[in-house]
């Protein structure tokens, strides 16, 4: 099959999880993805993608195996320890100097995983501010796309090898032991409220003093990366006087978002917010009625019945982000229902489809302006398009305060599929220009070379950047295996400890008895020999382990067992039992009795055979 073919099946994969499960993994780096992917197949036996796809759709099971092998939660707590202590001694000090005494900390751990990197952000407050004023002062969110992940924090306990990166005194302080497990102080627990979100597709988590993503960001793409960072930046404070710190892991920079951050320490990730001009947070929506507000309350249903009638789509959506009106046409267009009326923006299928719509809304509350995305194309089964010029218009009262917005679909398919025949149109004309321009693309060479140097440059600098991630997020996956590998070894281990017991008890028995015992197999082989018969016969047991029976030079006549032992095994008879003259291992005559019963295991399966021999007085 060839790479392209797979590359095909791969994608088929992603958008079977998108639509099953609401899981966009697009925006994720594609080796690492291919390798967790790869590695769930591999312990399926499964070597196609499509049989993956059917797997998936008959066992729901595997989709919780899967998402917890590609979001590989290795974390701990304060994981790598110098850039711990900048954050305190440097960040933490500066954070709480910039903040009145009894002000809020609102504090977010993206990515959080278990929950360690979490309930280390909350001993580090606690710490610096005291217990009490830790938790009437200070917000700990912890986030992660992986429920069971979340599942286990929100337990907050933890193993004694979990806690080996703790000080002890900091775990006296805090944890309490239960069953053998550290349980993190029920207090202080209260502090720290953990939710699941995905960074790609969610809003994020406002008006925050410090935003801790370490080693997550790694696993996404550079354009996912980017809209993520974004996102990170309006996240933050910073715009009025209260600074907003960014965390992020050691393989993580921000070579191309100085813009938005800038670095404090660059060694350890740390980065403080940069606020951008003219961005403000639009302030709580108050209403205040004027002399003329019964006229307008009179006038209202009017209004209504003109908005409702538009041939233009237009919602209204209030500063809280709530769908406060949508007229007929874009109910029809968009399947907005009555009950959608008063829902939140963010859980309707309109706020980001056919385009984001809360980021063009962010826009218009911070730059008070009309905000205008020409050409939105919007795909139906089918595969027609229709294409929307999306005006998000702000709505302000006399005094200038945001009441919400207002949002328009223009239907300019007419005009974009006209566009589309003058752009075929330009492009045939530009094919017969080729040759003109060609002399004038000589001259321009040199330039272009000077300027694809510096683009080199920069490139192998994000390609080094890149494999730095890449080998994080390996190490990463490889620090998860031997883990995995650590477990397995302990269970084994403890098997053997088990084995080589109950071997030690049974030796311990077979040897006490004072009849010769001998164990065959279904092939009459020799599995055991103890002391008595190698008292009576003369052989050690490493002598005869291993041989037929029938075939051993001893005094007792084993060919005459024949007739006894074939019943035993073929379950003809349970108990078997003759005299045989032999001569024992000091040469003396003497008589024999042979009893045999079957082997039987626990599933009823005979396995072989046990002789048991003691001489008989004459």
């Amino acid at each position: 099959m060839s790479e392209e073919e797979q590359d095909g099946k791969f994608e088929r994969l992603l958008e079977f999880l998108q639509q099953s499960r609401g899981f966009d993994f697009t925006g994720y780096k594609r080796p690492s993805l291919l390798r967790r992917v790869a590695r769930r197949m591999q312990l399926l036996r499964l070597d196609d993608y499509e049989a993956y796809i059917d797997h998936l759709e008959v066992h729901q099971e595997e989709f919780a195996e899967l998402f917890n092998t590609i979001l590989i939660n290795v974390t701990s707590f304060f994981r790598d320890p110098p850039a711990w202590d900048y954050l305190r001694q440097e960040v933490v000090s500066k954070l709480l100097a910039a903040k009145a005494p009894a002000a809020n900390i609102r504090i977010w751990s993206a990515g959080c995983a278990s929950g360690e990197e979490a309930y280390s952000l909350a001993m580090l407050f606690a710490e610096t501010l005291g217990v009490e004023a830790m938790r009437e002062r200070v917000k700990v969110y912890g986030t992660d796309a992986d429920e069971q992940a979340l599942t286990q924090a929100r337990l907050a306990s933890y193993s004694q090898k979990e806690l080996e990166g703790v000080e002890g005194a900091l775990i006296e302080r805090y944890f309490e032991q239960s069953a053998g497990r550290f349980v993190f102080r029920p207090d202080l627990r209260r502090a720290v409220i953990f939710g699941r979100h995905d960074l790609v597709q969610d809003a994020p988590i406002s008006r925050l003093d410090l935003l801790v993503c370490r080693n997550t960001l790694m696993y996404f793409n550079a354009e996912t990366q980017s809209r993520i960072f974004t996102r990170f930046h309006f996240a933050l404070n910073g715009e009025r006087g209260d600074p907003g710190y960014l965390f992020l892991g050691r393989a993580e920079m921000l070579l191309t978002h100085s813009t938005l951050f800038a670095p404090l320490n660059l060694k350890h990730r740390v980065f403080a917010k940069v606020p951008q001009p003219g961005r403000q947070r639009p302030p709580p929506l108050e209403v205040n009625l004027n002399a003329n507000g019964n006229h307008a309350m009179r006038n209202a249903p009017l209004r209504e019945l003109a908005l409702d009638e538009s041939p233009v789509a237009r919602i209204v959506v209030d500063t809280n982000g709530v769908l406060i009106l949508a007229n007929q046409r874009a109910r029809i267009l968009f399947s907005i229902n009555a009950k959608d009326v008063g829902r939140a923006l963010q859980d309707l299928e309109i706020s980001y489809r056919p385009t984001e719509l809360r980021s063009l809304i962010e826009q218009a509350y911070a730059e008070r302006r009309t905000v205008t995305q020409p050409s939105v194309e919007r795909r139906f089964a089918d595969g027609e398009r229709q294409y929307f010029d999306v005006v998000v218009a702000p709505l302000f009262d006399e005094t200038q305060a945001p009441h919400g917005v207002a949002v328009t679909f223009l239907d300019v398919t007419r005009y974009a599929r006209l566009s589309e025949e003058l752009q075929r149109s330009r492009e045939e004309i530009q094919t017969a220009n080729e040759e003109l321009q060609s002399s004038n693309e000589e001259l321009e060479t040199t330039n272009e070379e000077l300027q694809s140097s510096n683009e080199e440059l920069e490139t192998t600098n994000e390609e080094l950047q890149s494999t730095n991630e890449e080998l994080e997020t390996m190490n990463e996956e490889l620090q998860s295996t031997n883990e995995e590998l650590q477990t397995v070894n302990t269970e084994l281990r403890q098997r053997t400890d088990d084995m080589n017991r109950l071997n030690a008890f049974l030796e311990s028995v077979v040897g006490s008895l004072r009849s010769a015992a001998v164990v065959v197999n279904n092939n009459l082989d020799v599995l055991m020999w103890n002391r008595r018969a190698q008292d009576l016969w003369g052989l050690r047991a490493d002598e005869v382990q291993g041989r037929g029976l029938l075939n051993l030079d001893i005094g007792l006549p084993v060919a005459e067992l024949r007739g006894m032992l074939r019943p035993c095994l073929a379950g003809e008879a349970e108990h078997e039992e003759t005299l045989l003259d032999a001569i024992n291992r000091r040469g003396r005559k003497i008589k024999c009795r042979v009893t045999c019963s079957p082997l039987v295991l626990p599933d009823k399966k005979r396995e072989g055979i046990i002789l048991l021999m003691e001489e008989v007085a004459a």
